[in-house]
């Protein structure tokens, strides 16, 4: 098989568009769409749906799609293997981020790595903890900075990040010491990333609370506004609390609310060169 047909479904089924593809990896639509007949044609079944609105896997693509992403991968090892044999650090890196508050750091991170190894390109993608072990677990990112899950990776870990208690200035537990996590099931409570697994809803189901949501919203800043304007309490990541300082009192709760933060990667021959180059500069940044 050819790898960069590969390459180029599996980036399809991500844009959802053959035009996105095509600007994405610099072929024409018309040499795009010849690669998917040829890849179509070599597999004996259809591999994608074709609408006005884009294009879809199949449900047969969907069942090849961990052989495929397992094909590229190891094609792009090799490449960047026979690289590093010849003296040359090149390849692509695509790395997980849970923590926005780590942005300014990562781009000082990827300037400082590339000036090391212009070779290595460097895209970042973001979501919940959760969400990039599952990338990490299919290949979408070759390793991510989240805080700790299970799964089937190699886990190093940085450091402790404590989950605070948000309230407005003048509610009644603002004056105390720690915030009782029982009372995210009495007052009203904002809600961040609603039916996403977060380290606020494992927290929460591990102490067996069910919080009374007052409101829900995917954006930090608006759930420290809603805070801010007297709407209810909500819980942050100490790491992003930092962001939001002014107008608002931060507690820690009771009984504490930690998380482990840490480097993700894949075990074994899912590692590439660049990832492992990449992997051993941030640990000795972290360290």
């Amino acid at each position: 098989m050819d790898t960069e047909k590969a390459r180029a479904l599996l980036c399809a089924i991500e844009e959802g568009s053959l035009t996105a593809v095509s600007e994405r990896l610099g072929y024409t639509i018309s040499g795009i769409s010849r690669m998917m007949a040829s890849l179509e044609d070599e597999t004996g079944f259809p591999l994608l749906v074709r609408s006005r609105s884009g294009v879809v896997p199949t449900a047969e693509c969907m069942q090849l799609l961990p052989l495929l992403k397992d094909i590229v991968m190891l094609a792009d090892n090799y490449e960047q293997t026979a690289a590093d044999m010849r003296g040359l650090a090149q390849g692509s890196l695509t790395v997980g981020t849970s923590y926005y508050a780590y942005y300014d750091l990562f781009a000082k991170l990827i300037a400082d790595f590339e000036s090391e190894y212009p070779g290595i390109d460097i895209e970042i993608k973001d979501g919940t903890s959760s969400e990039m072990v599952s990338a990490l677990e299919d290949g979408s990112v070759d390793f991510c900075i989240i805080s700790k899950r299970p799964g089937g990776h190699e886990w190093v870990p940085l450091f402790s990040d404590e989950l605070l208690a948000c309230v407005p200035e003048g509610h009644p537990a603002a004056e105390r010491k720690r915030f009782p996590v029982k009372r995210f099931a009495e007052d009203g409570f904002i809600e961040i990333y609603p039916d996403k697994e977060t380290d606020n809803s494992r927290m929460l189901k591990e102490r067996g609370i069910r919080p009374k949501v007052a409101y829900s919203t995917s954006d930090n800043f608006a759930a420290y506004s809603m805070v801010r304007a007297g709407l209810g309490v909500t819980c942050f990541n100490a790491l992003l609390a930092e962001a939001f300082p002014d107008g608002v009192v931060y507690l820690p709760l009771d009984p504490p609310g930690m998380v482990e933060i840490g480097i993700a990667l894949p075990k074994g021959m899912r590692r590439s060169p660049a990832a492992e180059r990449f992997a051993s500069f941030v640990k000795k940044r972290f360290g």
